[in-house]
């Protein structure tokens, strides 16, 4: 499994890098191609405007790699902050940000995305805040639990003894405990952004025409699904492996850095 998914996500990262090599352009427009069958003029299809869908596939998988990498940066650096300001003072601090992540946690995090891609308007901008501001919650509340636990370990104990400052304590003896069950979380989110940036843009949210996005292309797609299934065939299964794969490469992660797994 993990060589499958390793070739997965290798497969797609030399495709991006393929297509900005031969400068494909995702937007050329082709009237004697609409929905046009895969041939070797155009090796996957093209759409219903007769536009590449090879080339807007490869754009879009680069968007979603954008969106995906930026947004789980942030909600990871505001999540862990907040996580960690609550685990290790504890007490009035620690109610007062649980609240406001119960807050966040009391709405299905899509809906919140929806709900703030309406206000902000569609945009790639846009769409990379609304899905930061819903995205931040599960670190927060992973972190606290963990570093809950971390605070009053014999070696934090004995640091806090020796005087050690509040940001020493933090950053040098607890947040390194943290950085594996940190990056197999990571991993997963980058799998949720994608899913995430996808049903915003097929919701029309997120990345706007003529720019191309894997949502906005199987939007698209199923409306010619009779007449030319290939469409919305290939962009549905090009995500799902991404997906698939990026959620495999969590779970060998989660195991390997798992000490408590048999190897």
């Amino acid at each position: 499994m993990k060589k499958f998914a390793s070739s997965i996500l290798l497969f797609w990262l030399v495709a991006v890098m393929f297509g900005r090599l031969f400068q494909l352009n995702p937007n050329a427009i082709d009237l004697n191609a609409i929905l046009s069958a895969p041939s070797f003029t155009y090796l996957l299809g093209a759409d219903d405007l007769g536009r590449s869908i090879l080339a807007r596939l490869l754009r879009g998988v680069e968007v979603s790699f954008i969106v995906a990498i930026f947004v789980t940066a942030i909600t990871m650096l505001v999540g862990v902050c907040i996580g960690l300001l609550a685990g290790f003072y504890g007490g009035k601090i620690d109610r007062a940000l649980m609240q406001v992540t119960d807050v966040f946690l009391a709405f299905p995090g899509i809906l919140l995305a929806i709900a703030f891609a309406a206000v902000l308007g569609p945009g790639l901008v846009n769409l990379m805040i609304a899905l930061s501001i819903t995205g931040w919650v599960s670190y927060a509340r992973l972190t606290r639990g963990q570093a809950l636990g971390l605070r009053n370990r014999q070696h934090v104990l004995a640091a806090e003894s020796l005087g050690a400052s509040v940001p020493r304590l933090i950053f040098k003896h607890i947040l390194p405990l943290l950085t594996s069950i940190l990056v197999v979380e990571a991993t997963y989110s980058l799998a949720s952004v994608m899913i995430a940036e996808a049903s915003l843009s097929f919701l029309g949210l997120g990345i706007q025409a003529p720019n191309a996005s894997w949502g906005a292309m199987l939007r698209d797609g199923v409306r010619y699904m009779l007449i030319a299934p290939h469409y919305v065939l290939i962009v549905g299964l090009s995500l799902m492996s991404l997906i698939l794969a990026i959620n495999l490469g969590g779970d060998y992660l989660r195991d390997k850095l798992d000490v408590r797994t048999e190897q």
